[in-house]
């Protein structure tokens, strides 16, 4: 299972969302998406799920801070207890020796980031 993990500001729109998951992705097509499971039910993530007609897996904070990430921001950090949100939720939500594909990028506007994993769960 691939994995779309995002970490994004409250302001953020779900054209910022596609535009993390364009930079990111280049030929994988996600299963599904992940975030925080505060962030998981805003209006734009939930939206942006939907019109891609992917499942989104809340990632609770306490296995968010657990992931090792390839990358490290410290706002992030401070606010999360993550190097990265993106790559954290991606990681968890793809389970179990997940590893990943391609490490957060930031969408254009600085709204959203988006990173990939694969790994064996369902």
């Amino acid at each position: 299972m691939i994995v779309a993990g995002f970490g994004f500001r409250s302001t953020a729109t779900p054209e910022s969302l596609r535009a993390a998951l364009g930079a990111c992705v280049a030929t994988a097509r996600p299963d599904a998406v992940a975030t925080a499971a505060d962030k998981a039910r805003s209006d734009a993530f939930a939206g942006f799920a939907a019109d891609l007609g992917l499942r989104i897996i809340p990632v609770d904070p306490d296995t968010l801070a657990r992931q090792q990430t390839s990358t490290h921001s410290a706002a992030s950090d401070a606010a999360r207890g993550t190097g990265s949100v993106a790559e954290a939720a991606a990681l968890a939500a793809a389970g179990s020796g997940a590893r990943l594909l391609a490490p957060r990028v930031v969408s254009q506007d600085g709204m959203a980031t988006c990173a990939l994993a694969e790994g064996t769960d369902k």
